[in-house]
């Protein structure tokens, strides 16, 4: 029952939102075209509700800027400085709006991942998928990027768990307080999940669960 009603508030929210941020979003869709050109939107297949893929949407935070043998520069030294501060106060998130619209994500929810890693996920892990992945969850008020990813899929489990809607409520209004404190925000990334588990053969992808 509270999914139902869970989805009912998230397309009202939703709907809300895109109207009241309409104003920001044009503006800052205006930005990266004049500083970085096209595209605007930066689109990525993301693993959705029970590992369904979908097209995960943010504000494009990176140039394309090439080393002299014409390949691209690693992400860090790509970020652009409206791409730094977008990302710090998480105004690159704000299209997925219409993910949530859609259907593809919740307002609450684990954050979807890279598709790669998958294979690398335990069996307990997997269970992160039982519910649709969310703009802001559990991990992002317990330590945003500043945890490690075992501990993030750990309390994505938790979360599934123990879902309900006053967890939910917490959630959101601890993440409006962090991204307006900017708390747990760190500019670089964690040693990714497929280095971190490709030399474990319990977590190796001939070891992961059959899809």
């Amino acid at each position: 029952m509270y999914s139902i009603v869970k989805r009912f508030f998230d397309v009202i929210g939703a709907l809300v939102l895109i109207v009241l941020t309409a104003p920001l979003l044009l503006a800052i869709a205006a930005a990266i075209r004049l500083t970085m050109g096209r595209p605007v939107i930066f689109r990525q297949m993301r693993p959705g509700l029970n590992e369904r893929l979908f097209t995960c949407l943010k504000f494009r935070t990176m140039n394309n800027t090439c080393d002299q043998e014409g390949r691209l520069l690693g992400d860090g030294e790509r970020v652009t400085s409206l791409g730094s501060v977008l990302r710090r106060t998480s105004l690159d998130e704000l299209p997925q709006f219409w993910n949530i619209l859609r259907g593809d994500l919740s307002f609450v929810g684990p954050r979807p991942m890279f598709v790669r890693y998958l294979p690398y996920y335990t069996q307990e892990e997997r269970r992160r998928h039982s519910v649709r992945p969310g703009l802001t969850g559990l991990a992002q008020i317990e330590g945003r990027n500043c945890l490690s990813f075992d501990k993030r899929l750990e309390l994505d489990v938790w979360y599934v768990e123990h879902l309900s809607p006053r967890l939910d409520l917490r959630i959101l209004l601890t993440t409006v307080w962090i991204v307006l404190t900017g708390r747990g925000f760190e500019g670089g990334e964690n040693v990714p999940l497929d280095e971190q588990r490709s030399v474990n053969c319990a977590h190796s992808p001939k070891a992961a669960p059959a899809k």
